[in-house]
């Protein structure tokens, strides 16, 4: 069970219109069928070390200039997974992010049954505000792919 680069879903771009960046992943896992809240729970619950290490450094570098270090609380009401609040949640898909004075991002996770199996997708959006975001932007695309394919990957762990 691979992690794949799938096209974002274009009925996406409503969740956060505007964004400059989206890309999607996906895994397809047999049973246990997951609901969204579920398969979000077991990508970003816990992160691996080596993330947990990338993202302490990250808030290091970027506390000076602003940027959240720490989850803001869910304007929904609906909690926070890992670093992120959850802004909504049906069976199907959860949508977790929030707006900064630099850009503004949301994860999805989406889950739908393929034959006899389920994907889970990932699908990442980024609207940049200024110069400052799109350095951001920048500097961690190299680390998000590669994040992204090992926090999905947790989805599939029980």
């Amino acid at each position: 069970m691979k992690t794949i680069a799938v096209t974002p879903d274009k009925g996406l771009t409503s969740l956060l219109p505007g964004a400059q960046f989206a890309d999607a992943y996906a895994l397809d896992m047999a049973p246990p069928k997951l609901d969204a809240r579920r398969a979000a729970e077991r990508i970003m619950a816990r992160s691996p070390r080596w993330i947990a290490a990338l993202l302490a450094l990250r808030n290091l570098v970027v506390a000076p200039l602003g940027l959240h270090t720490r989850p803001p609380s869910s304007a929904a009401g609906l909690g926070v997974l890992g670093i992120f609040p959850v802004l909504s949640q049906t069976p199907d898909r959860l949508v977790a992010g929030f707006d900064d004075r630099h850009l503004d991002f949301r994860v999805i996770v989406d889950v739908s049954p393929r034959l006899e199996r389920q994907r889970v997708t990932l699908t990442t959006l980024v609207l940049t505000h200024n110069r400052l975001g799109r350095a951001y932007l920048a500097a961690v695309l190299p680390f998000h792919r590669v994040i992204v394919r090992a926090m999905l990957r947790q989805a599939r762990e029980t």
